[in-house]
């Protein structure tokens, strides 16, 4: 059955998006026209006051003047019935967005594969929390998540916001939504012209020509492609939606620019804007570091950061929006401060467009492993984030000249300039990250005039990258500490006198550091000096602040932050050792990835044969074998106790299965299995005698081939991070060679898959497994011992006769790649006849690093995170308070 009526509701609901979005826009542009012919003219002078304080007095041109109330304000507020229209129009494509968002992962819920969006991206195997992951996977549902959170934010807006700000603020953010909006309009003109690509497309209108449809249009497939495997991952749950309400935090401080532009008020946005910068660096921030948190448990490139395109798309924004954060705090007192916030501001937004269009127009193309492919919105992508540079620009170049200036430049000696300095820094960095990232847009500029580029991505990116942005860094660093003390007043004019005890602490300290650590590295040394320093100046300022009022502490307590996570990245990049060190002299793999790099990755890692002990520098290593993940059942199951039913996602039980002991499967029981992963026991035994066992995954996918995840130990000072670079193929049916056979006596010698095997003896028995004996049968079973260098192993074949037939069932042995039968008892000679069999024995190779304080770096994020928290909470308050008095 088709279900082609929710697909339909869900366009029209999309088509009701756009249509609501153009006409907020327009209904609060009119009202916003309206609203400031109205207002006196007053209006327009006051633009020439920088903010002084919360005095109510205003400087211009180093004087000081009282601040006269606009005489609008003492009139009744006239009835806007565009304003009116506008609010019901954007509350009506909020709707209408939440429905989009409820019928297309309605769909995906429900499994209705004939929508290409749910096959393309889900499957029945998966769970409930990656059905989630499944709705963003794709670019629409992306599109859509971003959609959802613009109209959350502008419903709080309009609530919030004021009615003087309300007109030009929502029509930035209602025009917003209408471009957002038509990235999934799916609407097709002509044969060549598309706007949009909709979530809500047949498969059989988006593969026309597929034989399947001429054969039966109505044809439905029982499952769907499945969620990408790497995205598999409780992370990929909550990432995508903090990181896109950062997206659209960033256009609430935006607008609140434009609008004050437009309005002829370019420092009055400000205030309104700042908590919301605020929130939004805090937001993206946390984002970011949940992606790279991600990346490492889930990718095996053994670090949380790889400078790929994408990942720096994200970071640029993120530096540019903490930089105008820093100019918008000293914007009160120095027009310098004011015209660079307006600039940055803007610039944030833009880079988030940016970012967009290289992510998702597929020009990008092989440079990065998170870009999407193009779906023909590369040209839509491009108007949108022209659209807005155009837009944007043109009103500040406007209204440049109503922005106040300076009579002089801010002395070296203020704290204005000091911020000022940090912001420039920031931008510096971020600049040099763009630049590079950028190259293939540079590369398809000069192809579309006709001229061939040879530039091309650094080969290196980790080490051009941090090449550069370390010195950025440490400059930072350095900042927060001068800045925090100039802010808070702790260096009096041409006095320095206060930073010289900070600054011996911070030698001493660094000292110390630098010769218990052995750090060698006179770049490594700088960001540990310029990091402690940061350390030991803010957490002074700290100290000080919260005796008084802790409210002021935001600032401090973020910086304490930046400090703990550089120092956490200093430590957990700059010393990461592995210690999967093959001292065995075996070349382990002639493949290109392990023989580069003059056998680099031969030497880093280490070969596991199952069940055999291994040394890998202070620990005993033993492969335990593979395991599997039962729905229902905690922990890990051996894929041996499991005959998974290939394609089905299900499993049956061949032993009863047990944990903690609870039974919750009897053998014979079909079971419901997490789909695709593999995970290999390793135990790990330490010199003082403790174990603990780590559980690495595979992922034999067969889009993406084998995809390794780690899997991590954390201790208070470093991170055991361990992952398998290569296994047998988990889904690979056992390779059995040619069958061998042995006549042997009992205390004979023989060799099974070279090793050295006795017959020690053979006896009678009346216990078989998966077989009852009975009076009337008989059975043996045969001890054969088998010698390596770890030991010994025993094999027990049996030999049964029941009901006058013959039986003789294998055994297998993983640990020698070995199958053995007892075929034959001949009791005239004495002998006994053994058919083998030989396989690849179970193996894992594996890697392991050892990453010291990489617990610091979380640890200053969560605290970074809690001074953005604590300052957005003063600044908004402080914005109530003047509201209210404004009111007044």
């Amino acid at each position: 059955m088709i279900h082609t009526t929710v697909g339909q509701l869900g366009h029209f609901l999309v088509i009701l998006s756009f249509v609501t979005a153009l006409v907020a826009t327009v209904a609060y542009f009119l009202s916003a026209i309206g609203r400031r012919s109205a207002v006196n003219s007053v209006s327009v002078e006051e633009p020439q006051l920088a903010y002084a304080g919360e005095s109510g007095k205003a400087s211009f041109g180093g004087k000081t003047a009282k601040r006269k109330a606009p005489a609008a304000q003492a009139e009744p507020e006239p009835k806007d019935d565009w304003r009116t229209l506008a609010r019901w129009a954007f509350y009506l494509h909020g709707a209408a967005v939440a429905g989009v968002v409820a019928t297309l992962f309605y769909i995906v819920y429900n499994h209705y594969f004939e929508y290409h969006y749910a096959w393309s991206h889900s499957s029945r195997a998966l769970p409930v929390q990656y059905m989630i992951s499944c709705f963003w996977e794709g670019q629409e549902g992306s599109f859509l998540l971003w959609l959802f959170w613009n109209a959350s934010l502008g419903a709080v807006l309009i609530r919030t916001s004021g009615k003087q700000w309300e007109a030009p603020l929502m029509t930035v953010f209602a025009l917003v939504q209408a471009f957002l909006a038509s990235m999934i309009l799916g609407v097709v003109f002509g044969e060549t012209f598309k706007l949009g690509s909709s979530p809500f497309l047949l498969l059989k209108e988006a593969m026309p020509d597929a034989p399947i449809f001429t054969a039966d249009p109505t044809f439905v497939p029982k499952d769907g492609n499945g969620l990408n495997p790497l995205l598999q991952n409780y992370w990929m749950v909550i990432h995508p939606p903090t990181l896109f309400l950062g997206f659209a935090l960033t256009l609430v401080p935006f607008a609140y620019c434009i609008a004050g532009l437009w309005r002829n008020q370019p420092l009055e946005w400000i205030r309104p804007a700042l908590p919301w910068t605020l929130f939004g660096a805090m937001i993206l921030g946390i984002g970011i570091m949940m992606g790279g948190y991600w990346a490492y448990e889930t990718l095996n490139f053994g670090g949380y950061w790889n400078w790929d395109p994408v990942e720096n798309a994200v970071y640029v924004p993120w530096l540019v929006m903490v930089g105008a954060l820093h100019t918008m705090l000293i914007a009160k007192r120095s027009s310098t401060g004011l015209k660079t916030a307006v600039i940055l501001t803007i610039a944030t937004f833009l880079l988030i467009l940016y970012s967009t269009f290289l992510t998702r127009s597929g020009i990008l193309g092989n440079a990065s492993v998170h870009s999407f492919t193009d779906l023909g919105l590369s040209g839509q992508l491009l108007v949108y984030l022209l659209a807005f540079v155009v837009l944007a620009v043109a009103l500040a170049a406007r209204k440049w000249k109503t922005i106040p200036s300076d009579e002089q430049e801010a002395s070296v000696y203020t704290k204005e300039f000091w911020l000022f300095i940090g912001a420039t820094v920031l931008c510096l960095a971020a600049f040099q990250v763009i630049a590079t990232t950028s190259i293939p847009v540079y590369n398809k500029i000069l192809e579309a005039f006709g001229k061939v580029s040879n530039l091309a991505l650094p080969a290196d990116q980790i080490a051009h990258y941090n090449k550069f942005q370390i010195w950025f860094f440490v400059a930072i660093a350095l900042l927060t500490g001068v800045g925090q003390y100039m802010w808070w007043r702790k260096v009096e004019y041409k006095k320095w006198d206060a930073l010289v005890t900070p600054g011996i602490l911070t030698l001493l300290v660094s000292a110390g550091l630098i010769a218990f650590g052995s750090i060698k590295n006179p770049i490594y040394m700088a960001l540990l000096v310029a990091s402690v320093f940061a350390l030991i100046t803010n957490g002074s300022i700290l100290l000080g602040i919260i005796r008084g009022n802790y409210r002021l502490s935001g600032g401090a307590i973020a910086h304490i932050g930046v400090a703990l996570m550089l120092i956490g990245i200093l430590y957990s990049a700059g010393f990461s050792k592995v210690i999967s060190l093959n001292n065995s002299g075996l070349l382990i793999s002639k493949q290109e990835e392990f023989t580069k790099n003059d056998n680099k990755e031969n030497k880093e890692n280490t070969l596991l044969w199952l069940n055999q002990p291994e040394r890998m520098g202070p620990y005993q290593l033993t492969y335990r074998g593979q395991r599997i993940e039962v729905r229902d059942v905690p922990g890990y199951v051996p894929r041996k106790d499991i005959t998974v039913i290939e394609g089905d996602f299900h499993g049956i039980a061949q032993r009863d299965i047990e944990q903690n002991g609870k039974v919750y499967h009897k053998k014979g029981d079909t079971l419901a299995l997490y789909p695709e992963n593999v995970y290999y026991e390793v135990e790990y035994r330490e010199p003082n005698g403790k174990i603990f066992t780590l559980y690495p995954r595979a992922q034999a996918n067969e889009r993406m081939g084998l995809l390794a995840s780690p899997d991590i130990r954390h201790k208070a000072d470093r991170d055991m991070y361990t992952f398998v670079s290569s296994v047998p193929d988990p889904n690979a049916e056992d390779q059995w060679e040619k069958t061998e056979t042995y006549s042997v006596a009992i205390k004979d010698t023989f060799f099974l898959n070279d090793y050295v095997a006795i017959l020690d003896d053979v006896v009678r028995t009346t216990e078989v497994a998966g077989m009852e004996i009975g009076p009337n049968d008989a059975a043996v079973r045969a001890r054969v011992r088998v010698l390596d260098k770890n030991g010994e192993h025993v094999l027990s074949p049996a030999f049964i006769i029941k009901n006058r037939l013959v039986a003789h069932p294998a055994e297998v042995s993983d640990e020698l790649g070995v199958r053995i039968q007892l075929n034959e008892i001949d009791p005239r000679t004495g002998k006994f006849t053994f058919a083998v069999n030989r396989t690849q024995r179970d193996y894992i190779v594996m890697k392991a690093y050892e990453k010291p304080l990489i617990n610091v770096l979380w640890i200053g994020t969560l605290i970074v995170m809690l001074g953005f928290l604590i300052a957005t909470f003063r600044r908004y308050r402080e914005f109530v308070r003047m509201r209210e008095k404004s009111v007044a």
